[in-house]
């Protein structure tokens, strides 16, 4: 079957692109000219140079599709309108082209996020039923692209995945901390908990959900099923590079300057003035038993295996 796939260049995206071709897929990536293909040039992957925010560009293109993957969007910016022009306009503009151009697709596999849904308010893990509170503009950029995903749902097929955390190979954000504990400490605001999934099995989850024909209008929690403290993820992460890193307390009153200079020294890092709000609540946990009764989902990787391969890649690699 013939696929499409938006976000093909980024962190899940370019290990989705590897798992497609290894299942037998056609893949066709949908990316700029400017695109760096450093992670699927190696790939046997067609390409559609186009912008995703003009439908006129591409929609005559999309006919052949059975599936499209939607991942592209932004997960930092500096400003909030930047979120949503990308996160919300970008899939509006996909949807709009998918309309036009191919009305008779499979499904749209749209990849959302647990920002959408936002933290556990009560510590009880966020099921598909709960009530969506996110709480930073990323995560409601995130669940506005999935109301126009619903909203689209009468004329296009569609299935909605929302992953916890991710880490793995390619992986900056989590780079950070891995740096962090190997010198020795890990920043501290008292204990809060994760969900997590390695991005293999996030992966698997999401072509598990594009291939089930029962998905079809539904949203899919993933996780492991396992609820991680921070200390529980320094712990491991320590481990994988021989280190015992002590706690480095930050009060969560400073949180604002931590966000605002964070923001100053690299505007596309994962410390800035929006996603510092996510750090703010301590219970960002999913329960993912939909996704394990209705596709028959079971993650795989666990965290002290999926920390270690993490730091080897990283290792391997120079990264570290």
């Amino acid at each position: 079957m013939k696929v499409l796939l938006t976000g093909a260049t980024g962190f899940i995206g370019s290990h989705l692109a590897e798992a497609l071709v290894e299942r037998g897929y056609q893949v066709t990536c949908l990316t700029r000219k400017t695109s760096s293909l450093r992670w699927i040039g190696h790939l046997d992957l067609e390409y559609i140079h186009a912008d995703l925010g003009d439908p006129h560009s591409y929609a005559e293109k999309l006919h052949e599709f059975g599936i499209i993957f939607h991942l592209a969007g932004l997960t930092k910016a500096a400003r909030e309108e930047d979120f949503f022009s990308v996160n919300y306009g970008g899939t509006v503009s996909l949807l709009q082209a998918v309309e036009a151009g191919n009305p008779g697709m499979r499904r749209f596999v749209h990849v959302s996020s647990l920002a959408a849904a936002g933290p556990s308010l009560d510590g009880r893990p966020v099921d598909e039923s709960t009530p969506p509170r996110p709480v930073s503009a990323y995560g409601r950029s995130k669940l506005k692209a999935e109301d126009a995903v619903r909203a689209a749902g009468g004329k296009i097929p569609f299935t909605i995945v929302r992953p916890p955390a991710v880490y793995g190979p390619r992986d900056t954000d989590f780079l950070m901390m891995f740096k962090t504990i190997r010198r020795g400490f890990f920043p501290f605001w008292g204990i809060s908990t994760y969900s997590l999934l390695h991005v293999t099995d996030v992966v698997r989850g999401i072509i598990m959900a594009a291939e089930a024909e029962t998905a079809a209008g539904k949203t899919f929690f993933l996780s492991d099923h396992m609820v991680y403290t921070n200390e529980d993820i320094a712990r491991e992460i320590g481990a994988a590079l021989g280190s015992k890193p002590l706690r480095l307390p930050i009060p969560r009153a400073i949180f604002p300057i931590v966000g605002y200079i964070g923001q100053k020294i690299d505007k596309k890092g994962i410390i800035n003035r929006d996603r510092i709000l996510d750090f703010s609540y301590t219970n960002w946990t999913c329960d993912p038993s939909r996704a394990e009764r209705e596709l028959g989902y079971t993650a795989i990787k666990m965290l002290r295996e999926g920390i270690k391969w993490t730091a080897e890649w990283y290792r391997t690699h120079q990264w570290l």
